[in-house]
């Protein structure tokens, strides 16, 4: 049978998925991503294992595929959307590791340029704010410090342009080109006109030259080269977004006010907002959603920067669980926090804060407060998070009616029904917790007509539906979240 294959290239790892002709996933491989610090606020990748890890996963996928006599129509890529690569178009290897999107050291950049007030024209030509956080400040401090300097064909890219240059055949003539999903993260393109803004990389200091062009997030924009994954030759890469827009889109929500929240590295709440250049919201981010070819979508964003990111922590190094997939069971063996209140700001505070130089910080530790009140307080603070996000989309006016979530911290019904309480909204759960690689799929499949949209809105389902409870004490606790917040 006929399949679509997604590659998600995410911050903590790479998976690449394959759906038939009724959505279903029949296939899944994933590889763990590994994450550099080389000094504090600094947060790196290596390019060439990324690229490594999406060959191999696609080549496991698209080998079992033929065993199977099964054809592979489409495939569809989507990534981490703000980390930055720079490269030589006529060398395999990067230039420098990879500036991940959690890297911090823009922020003396944007504080520069606060000072100087370009906060306004950059929230007006881009819908972003002035933040370490997305591409351009990444990008001048690559420039800055000579990493292209021998490059003979010099680039720098976000993850999309990567993956696509590379799996089409990289220096053999792989496509040079980026997504407007991607694009609009960097704080360089203009979201009305989707194009490149002049004034923006004059702004940043970055040469427009160095950028790839922007095409459409569907539609056949290259090959896969049969020298790079065997069993995927002359497959069309047919559609590309971001991770976050793909989960939008894999979760269905193609109609303006639909919510979905992605609870990954970190937990992004996103709501679809039309075909046209929302107003600025205060603590929001106005961003691209998608151009399917048909029409183009936009989206309301909030961003905190860590979720999964926190699990991982307790995990890794405080050796709290054994498998992130204990924590729930951890946490929900005591009745509460005990006091305890946890903010995982470990780079920084994103919407509606926006506050770059915020660390983390555990207090109102008392002497019984052990390893499951700190689980807890880190589940609880997960959902304040989101809330301070679905609170400022109230302030925009945005009445939400039901939040879809995705994403592996989404497994615990804990935090979903904490969520549902927080927020004052139902919450449900997808059927699919990747709703990334979802997206992707769905959306490259589309492209080539193996499915309609309507085929995707009757193919979502709802796992399990958390409704909102008294509010009472998750009002207390998120006034003592805030108040911690402030001072971290």
């Amino acid at each position: 049978m006929d399949l679509v294959v997604a590659l998600d290239a995410g911050t903590s790892g790479v998976r690449a998925l394959s759906l038939d002709p009724t959505t279903r996933v029949v296939d899944e491989t994933y590889r763990e991503l590994s994450a550099h610090y080389p000094w504090p606020g600094a947060v790196e990748h290596d390019a060439a294992e990324i690229a490594r890890l999406a060959v191999e996963t696609l080549s496991e996928v698209a080998a079992r595929a033929r065993a199977r006599g099964d054809v592979v129509v489409a495939l569809g890529i989507t990534n981490q959307r703000e980390t930055v690569v720079a490269f030589d178009r006529e060398n395999p290897a990067p230039c420098a590791p990879a500036l991940v999107w959690q890297d911090r050291r823009g922020e003396a950049r944007c504080l520069e340029l606060r000072a100087g007030a370009h906060e306004a024209p950059v929230r007006e030509t881009t819908g972003l704010v002035l933040d370490p956080y997305f591409s351009a400040t990444k990008m001048a401090w690559l420039v800055e410090h000579g990493v292209l300097d021998d490059a003979s064909s010099p680039a720098l890219a976000t993850i999309d342009t990567w993956l696509t240059w590379w799996l089409s055949g990289h220096v053999e003539g792989g496509a040079f080109v980026t997504e407007a999903s991607n694009a609009s993260r960097t704080l360089l393109m203009d979201l009305a006109a989707r194009a490149w803004s002049p004034s923006m990389a004059r702004l940043f200091g970055v040469d427009l030259a160095l950028l790839a062009p922007i095409v459409a997030s569907a539609g056949t924009r290259a090959l896969v080269s049969g020298a790079v994954v065997a069993d995927l030759a002359g497959v069309p890469i047919a559609g590309v977004l971001g991770d976050q827009q793909a989960a939008l889109f894999g979760q269905a929500c193609f109609s303006p006010g639909m919510v979905k929240a992605t609870y990954g590295t970190g937990a992004f709440v996103l709501a679809h907002a039309g075909s046209s250049v929302p107003p600025l919201a205060s603590g929001l981010l106005s961003t691209f959603a998608w151009d399917d070819g048909h029409e183009v979508a936009y989206a309301y964003e909030g961003s905190s920067f860590v979720a999964g990111a926190a699990v991982q922590w307790l995990r890794d190094e405080l050796g709290f669980v054994e498998k992130a997939s204990d924590l729930e069971a951890l946490a929900s063996s005591v009745e509460g926090s005990a006091g305890v209140t946890m903010v995982p700001a470990f780079v920084g505070l994103g919407s509606p804060f926006w506050r770059s130089e915020a660390r983390g910080s555990i207090s109102g530790l008392s002497r019984g407060v052990g390893p499951a009140h700190v689980a807890r307080a880190l589940v609880e603070a997960l959902a304040y998070q989101v809330r301070a996000i679905t609170d400022a989309f109230a302030h925009a006016g945005l009445a939400l009616e039901e939040l879809r979530a995705d994403g592996g911290a989404a497994a615990m019904d804990l935090l979903l029904s904490l969520q549902a309480t927080n927020s004052r909204v139902r919450v449900r759960r997808s059927d699919h917790l990747e709703a990334t690689a979802r997206g992707a799929a769905t959306l490259a499949g589309e492209s080539v007509g193996l499915w309609r949209r309507h085929d995707l809105v009757e193919a979502w389902s709802a796992h399990a539906t958390f409704e909102p409870e008294d509010p009472f004490f998750a009002d207390l606790g998120y006034d003592a979240w805030l108040r911690a917040a402030e001072r971290a």
